[in-house]
Formats: C-alpha cells, structure tokens, sequence
C-alpha cells in the first residue's frame, strides 16, 4: 500500500513540475505576451484534458481494487466458514467417541459391579 502511495506522489509531483516547467518556458520565450498567452491558454485545456484522463483512469483502479478486495474479502470468509465447519465436524465426532468410550465403560463398570455382588451374595 506504501509504494502506491510514493508511486502517487511521485507521478503528482512529476505532473507539477512538468506544469510549472512548461509555464516558466512559456513566460521566459522570446515571443510576445499575445503569443506567449495563447500557448498557455492551450497548454491549459491540454493539461486539464490529461488530468482528466488521469483522474478517470485513478477511479477506474480504485474501484478494480476495491472490487478485487471485496473478492478476496468474501474468499477468505468461505474459507473461514468452510474451516470452522471442519472444526465443528471434528468436535463433535469427539464427543461422539467420548460418550460411547463413556457408556462402553459404564457398562463394564456395570457388570463388574454385577459380578461382585453375585460373588458376595449368600448362595442359598
């Protein structure tokens, strides 16, 4: 993001320079003032073209970008949900295991308890 930003201010300070360049050769050319006016008025309307072509190509990247971070924005949610889901899947076949580990011990506890109270009963 750091270097769009210097390549912005580079190419904003070129066009400023290149503004004020052609300004100080129009006004220091040996010409008269009609002439010299008459270069800067069409200087002008060229300039004003092209930083509207500039404009317009700046707001058409802006909203290619914007459009490919809403793209990759929605992707990584998928992503994120498709991840969670995985996990929820995963957790809950652990707790499946774990209660029939549970019920299987249970149940053994549960004849061995059986067994000893058979074992200790009086045999009549």
């Amino acid at each position: 993001m750091s270097d769009d930003s210097r390549g912005w201010e580079f190419l904003t300070g070129f066009l400023l320079g290149a503004v004020v360049g052609a300004a100080a050769a129009l006004l220091l050319a040996p010409q008269s003032g009609e002439e010299t006016r008459e270069q800067i008025r069409e200087r002008g309307i060229e300039l004003k073209g092209r930083a509207t072509e500039l404009s317009e190509q700046g707001r058409k990247r802006a909203e290619e970008l914007a459009a490919d971070a809403r793209q990759r924005a929605a992707e990584a949610q998928e992503r994120g949900r498709l991840a969670l889901e995985e996990q929820r899947e995963r957790l809950q076949d652990a707790l499946d295991e774990g209660k029939q580990a549970a019920a299987k011990k249970r149940d053994e506890l549960m004849a061995r308890l059986e067994a000893e109270k058979a074992k200790r009963a009086p045999s009549a």
